[in-house]
C-alpha cells in the first residue's frame, strides 16, 4: 500500500525574527570574547554574558521549526561573523587622516588573537550543532514531552564542548591550569543558569509561537548531515493538529 507525503508550504512569520537574534547575540558574543572580565568573583569574558542567548533562539528555532531551519540560522550566524572579521580587516589597514589620533585605539581592539577566533570557529562549529541534534532527537524520544528539561539537558552538553574547546584554544598558557579550568567552569555554568533563567520565558513563547505558526515539527526523517541547506519538512514531520496525541509542553 502506498502512502503519499506532501511537502509542507512554511510561510513562517517569526522564523526570520528568531534566525536575526541568533545571528545577533552569535556576533556581539565574539566582539567582546577578547575582554575578560572579574564579575560576582569570577573570571569570564564579556561574551559569554551574551553568548548563552544563542543556545535559547536555537533551542526555539529546533522546537518549532525544526533542526534544518536551526542550520541554516548556524551558517547564517558564521557568515556574519566572517564577513564582520574581513571588514575589521579591511578597515584597520586603511590610511587614516592626520589628525585622527585615536584610531589606534580602535585598531588594537580590532586586532584579535587568532588563537581567539580559532577557538571561536571550533567551538562553534562543534557545540551549536551538537544541541540542536540533540534536542531535535530528544523530542522525538520523548514524544515531544518536557520542553524545559530538553532545553536544559541540550545546553548543558553542548554548552559543556564550547567551554572546553574555546577556553583551551584561545587561553591555554596564558593563565595558570587552576585558572584555566576555573574559567571553563565559570562559562560553562553562565551558559546553562542563562537557559535555566530564561525558561519562564521560553516556554510560553515556545507555545504561543506554536499556535501562531501552525507548526510543531518533529526531525524524524532528517538526515542531519551539517552541509546541507535543505529545509523542506513534509506534512507527516507537522505533528501540531492533533496536540492531545502528541503533547509538546512540560
Amino acid at each position: 500500500m502506498n502512502t503519499t507525503t506532501h511537502t509542507i508550504t512554511m510561510q513562517p512569520r517569526f522564523l526570520w525574527f528568531l534566525m536575526l537574534c541568533y545571528t545577533m547575540a552569535m556576533v556581539l558574543a565574539n566582539w567582546f570574547d577578547p575582554r575578560l572580565i572579574h564579575i560576582f568573583g569570577l573570571n569570564t569574558d564579556a561574551g559569554a554574558l551574551i553568548f548563552p542567548l544563542t543556545f535559547l533562539f536555537a533551542d526555539l528555532i529546533t522546537e518549532i521549526y525544526g533542526y534544518k531551519h536551526t542550520r541554516r540560522a548556524i551558517w547564517c550566524g558564521f557568515l556574519f561573523n566572517i564577513l564582520f572579521l574581513i571588514y575589521g580587516q579591511i578597515v584597520i589597514h586603511l590610511p587614516s587622516p592626520s589628525y585622527a589620533t585615536h584610531n589606534e585605539i580602535f585598531n588594537d581592539l580590532m586586532t584579535m588573537d587568532g588563537r581567539i577566533i580559532l577557538g571561536s570557529i571550533v567551538s562553534y562549529f562543534l557545540a551549536e550543532p551538537l544541541n540542536a541534534i540533540i534536542l531535535a532527537k530528544l523530542k522525538i524520544k520523548m514524544q515531544g514531552k518536557a520542553v524545559g528539561s530538553r532545553y536544559v539537558l541540550s545546553t548543558f552538553i553542548a554548552a559543556g564542548f564550547d567551554s572546553v574547546f574555546f577556553s583551551t584554544i584561545a587561553f591555554y598558557g596564558m593563565m595558570s591550569n587552576n585558572n584555566l579550568v576555573e574559567f571553563i567552569i565559570t562559562l560553562w555554568f553562565i551558559k546553562v543558569a542563562v537557559e535555566i533563567l530564561g525558561l519562564p520565558i521560553s516556554l510560553p513563547l515556545t507555545k504561543k509561537l506554536k499556535r501562531l505558526e501552525g507548526l510543531d515539527i518533529y526531525d524524524k526523517h532528517t538526515k542531519f548531515n551539517f552541509l546541507s541547506l535543505e529545509g523542506d519538512y513534509s506534512s507527516e514531520d507537522n505533528l501540531l493538529e492533533g496536540e492531545a496525541n502528541s503533547p509538546s509542553s512540560d
